[in-house]
């Protein structure tokens, strides 16, 4: 079980991205307008990017892109069905590492769950 706090890490991961913000300023908008271009409704929808981008994030092992993907997973209504049904591809395609890391999506899932849902 990951023992990542994923709402804490990608707040000081924010942080941390302030200072290179004012140290690489052209970098950083660079690639912010990319991920606001790779990510804008086509013919794939947001959420379906979303999917995509975190089973990339679980297949390299960033726990920071599990976060943030989770987060905005949420924001747009993904199901947990839905979560978990990529997740199963992704352990299809990755393996064991695969599936060390689709564990702590589910983790990160729960972690980003509302009150009430968390109640429940």
């Amino acid at each position: 079980m990951s023992s990542f706090d994923h709402p804490t890490l990608i707040q000081n991961i924010s942080q941390s991205m302030g200072a290179l913000r004012k140290a690489q300023p052209e970098a950083m908008q660079g690639f912010g307008q990319l991920a606001k271009v790779a990510m804008a409704v086509g013919a794939i929808s947001e959420k379906h990017k979303e999917l995509i981008a975190l089973a990339i994030g679980i297949t390299q092992h960033c726990s920071g892109c599990i976060g943030f993907h989770v987060k905005a997973l949420r924001r747009l209504g993904c199901t947990r069905q839905e979560l978990e049904e990529m997740l199963a591809v992704t352990v299809y395609m990755g393996g064991g590492p695969g599936l060390m890391y689709a564990s702590e999506a589910l983790t990160a899932w729960d972690a980003f769950a509302p009150a009430t849902e968390a109640q429940a």
